[in-house]
């Protein structure tokens, strides 16, 4: 934020740019900085500048022939350069600041700019806490009707115009003058417009009485010739007019005929017609055509700017409105214009100094939508205030409201909520500019017939079952295409590790479900399905918190005991020196593997300590339980059905890594050689097990049957799905080809998703 301090310390005086012949703007993709930086340039003036990032008016200046740098560095200043500042720019931490402080050269604010380029022109200065933009534009559109050629700067790209900026060359200049900063006191005018009056901006001026008394002294600066035209339906406008002891001309909305129809809707906006006729009439224009202009004019970006009429049966519109007073007006204007049709809002509040201000203010006019999705405060330029949040605001509105915390995420939540006849509207003054045309592409993606299910493959991690994971993300991929949908295989462990580029995740592009290719460790733990969390992007299986406990063998035990479920006798150890409770014959396995890495079948108490130093190089505890030999079972479950029975048989006896991954190195009988009612037992086994757990998606749990006995050993979130592993095999068994599998698992994911959203 900008301070009377540095204003009246860091900036040179206006006289200080006679004879500039060179600018270099700061901020020069802002809405006002682009307008200064055209304007400069069509007078002959040679014109850089730089912008955190790039956007349609940074490209537009490239186009018109001016250098733009997209980041701040300071190394592109040179000698001589007229360096002008957007307010939006700290002076402290600027690179462009600190260069031409060291070159010895003035700055300047862009206020001071224009004022000085508007020298020799009668200037009408529209300013006010509301209006100000759509006043600045219709004012335009009257003197331009009525053949008065004006120069029109106003604070927003105006479409039918191709920009910001009328080049006139008539006498009159109308622009938008702010007075967030004191910066409307750098224009000389001739006219000043002022819309409404009431407490905004404190951040700077502090106090109401401040900010009334900073417009008084901007009133007072019009010459005799001069007025104030003033709006007389604002109690703080009306209040100034008479104040301010200058030639002053009220106006209200009664002043238009009452058969006008406007194209912009709303009384707030009859009202700002109402204001640039009577300013029109000032400037000596004809009242029937200034009134045929005012009428005509389609509004500036961002003022219930309709980006989309009826698109898949939703009308989408972009609102600058910032202010409780400028919202409710907007709703107003939309229930007039759309009457019937329900109003999504996604709103994104702006400053935390204005929000802290006028918190139950916000919740009483955004009550106004019918289902209001609420972003966090957008800050500019300032710090954060402790117990400010967009929360707060939320907590008083009596609407449907949902509380989404990144402004990222609101195209998603507006398009899993719109319905058919909706009118959905982003609104703020800050970034939200970005949810309209996201949520447009999100919808028109979503609402394609011809579209396909984009899918991310989700293959490798960093463990020993990396190959194996290689091996299924092929198998389902391939599946997936078969299908129809639309796939592409997305190494994990190596986007993370080497560029960390997530670009493919997330974005208008962003897959809509990831399918989990991946087992161990930091993949089928809940580390890759925390990442896809934050990423808000729906997965195959279970959840963060489940995938974790089933990992941990150990753990998975317990909890499965407690819900009356049979598992072996085991221990967990921390060290190899420590002491084991249990004797050969045993087995003995990382605690957090697969389930088969760094697996030993100890038969005798020499065996002991090397199979305990094999299971330990893999991770930090280890698991050795009771050996029970038996038939070796597996039993998958898809949601709430339990599949065929897979016993195992190993030809070496043991089903360690090699007999489970090599291709003939194990036996699979589908079904199992069990009797009836002890296969219904491991199916029923197998089910509690995945309840117990609260698994989602597809399991695997693995038996050891023992005469008519069965014990869990553990049970896998994310089972295999190369050619030889047993979810597949078993669903084959119950008449489900891999096609078929792959597209269950997919499907389940989305429906989850959806309905948890």
């Amino acid at each position: 934020m900008r301070t009377k301090q540095e204003i009246g310390e860091a900036f040179a005086p206006r006289e200080a740019l006679k004879g500039a012949r060179a600018f270099f703007l700061v901020g020069i993709g802002g809405a006002g900085m682009s307008a200064l930086a055209l304007m400069l340039r069509r007078r002959g003036f040679a014109v850089r500048g730089t912008d955190s990032s790039q956007s349609e008016a940074t490209d537009a200046l490239l186009r018109e022939g001016i250098e733009v740098r997209i980041g701040h560095s300071g190394k592109d200043l040179r000698d001589g350069d007229a360096v002008v500042l957007s307010d939006a720019i700290a002076l402290e931490g600027s690179p462009e600041v600190a260069r031409t402080r060291q070159l010895g050269q003035p700055l300047f604010r862009r206020s001071q700019v224009l004022g000085w380029l508007l020298l020799g022109r009668k200037t009408i200065a529209v300013t006010g806490t509301h209006g100000k933009t759509t006043t600045t534009g219709m004012i335009g559109a009257a003197l331009i009707a009525a053949g008065l050629d004006p120069l029109v700067v106003v604070g927003a790209n105006v479409p039918e115009w191709g920009g910001p900026v009328v080049e006139g060359k008539g006498e009159w200049a109308v622009v938008e003058a702010c007075e967030a900063y004191d910066s409307f006191h750098d224009l000389d005018p001739m006219l000043v417009v002022l819309t409404s009056l009431e407490a905004d901006h404190l951040d700077y001026h502090k106090t109401y009485e401040n900010l009334r008394e900073s417009v008084l002294r901007f009133a007072r600066s019009v010459p005799a010739e001069g007025a104030l035209v003033f709006s007389m339906s604002d109690g703080g406008a009306r209040d100034a007019g008479v104040a301010a002891g200058v030639r002053a001309v009220g106006y209200c909305g009664s002043d238009l005929p009452s058969a006008l129809k406007l194209v912009l809707p709303g009384e707030h906006n009859r009202l700002n017609a109402a204001g640039a006729l009577a300013t029109a009439k000032l400037a000596g224009a004809d009242a029937g055509r200034a009134l045929e202009g005012i009428a005509a004019f389609k509004g500036a970006e961002r003022r219930l700017q309709v980006l989309a009429e009826d698109l898949a049966g939703v009308t989408v519109v972009d609102d600058y409105a910032h202010h409780p007073t400028e919202i409710e007006a907007s709703l107003k204007a939309l229930r007039e214009r759309y009457p019937g049709r329900r109003i999504v809002v996604a709103y994104q509040p702006h400053l935390y100094s204005r929000t802290a201000a006028l918190i139950p203010e916000f919740a009483g006019a955004l009550d106004g939508a019918d289902l209001l999705l609420l972003t966090d405060i957008y800050p500019a330029r300032e710090e954060p205030i402790p117990g400010i949040s967009s929360a707060r605001i939320a907590e008083l509105c009596h609407t449907d409201v949902r509380y989404i915390s990144s402004r990222h995420l609101l195209p998603k939540g507006a398009a899993q909520r719109a319905q058919l006849g909706d009118i959905v509207v982003g609104m703020g003054a800050g970034t939200i500019a970005e949810f309209a045309p996201a949520f447009i592409k999100l919808w028109s993606r979503r609402n394609d017939p011809s579209r396909r299910v984009r899918v991310a493959v989700v293959f490798g991690g960093d463990n020993a079952e990396r190959e194996v994971s290689i091996l299924s993300g092929r198998a389902i991929h391939r599946a997936l295409l078969l299908k129809g949908y639309e796939s592409r295989l997305v190494d994990i462990s190596e986007m993370l590790l080497s560029s960390g580029d997530l670009t493919s995740l997330v974005g208008e592009d962003r897959p809509d479900v990831a399918f989990l290719a991946v087992h161990g460790p930091n993949a089928e733990d809940g580390a890759i399905q925390g990442l896809l969390e934050l990423l808000h992007l729906p997965y195959t299986g279970s959840g963060v918190r489940e995938s974790a406990v089933a990992m941990d063998k150990h753990l998975t035990k317990q909890i499965l005991a407690a819900a009356g479920l049979p598992v072996p006798l085991g221990v967990l150890i921390r060290s190899p020196d420590e002491e084991i409770a249990i004797t050969p014959p045993c087995i003995v396995k990382p605690n957090a593997q697969g389930s088969t890495v760094g697996l030993s079948f100890v038969r005798e108490a020499s065996e002991l300590a090397g199979a305990v130093a094999r299971a330990f190089r893999y991770d930090d505890e280890v698991v050795v339980e009771d050996w029970i030999e038996g038939m070796e079972v597996s039993v998958p479950v898809l949601g709430d059905r339990a599949l065929p029975v897979v016993e195992i048989a190993p030809a070496s006896g043991c089903y360690d890594f090699a007999a489970k991954y090599t291709p003939g190195a194990t036996e699979e009988i589908i079904p199992a050689r069990l009797e009836p009612a002890m296969t219904a037992k491991v199916q029923d086994y197998a089910l509690r097990a995945h309840r117990a757990l609260e698994c989602d998606g597809a399991t695997r749990t693995d038996f050891m049957v023992r005469v008519d006995e069965a014990f869990i050993l553990e049970l896998n979130t994310l089972p295999g799905m190369t050619g030889t592993s047993l979810l597949p095999s078993s669903a084959r068994a119950a008449g489900i080809s891999f096609e078929d599998l792959v597209d269950w698992m997919v499907r389940d994911a989305l429906g989850r998703y959806a309905q948890k959203t």
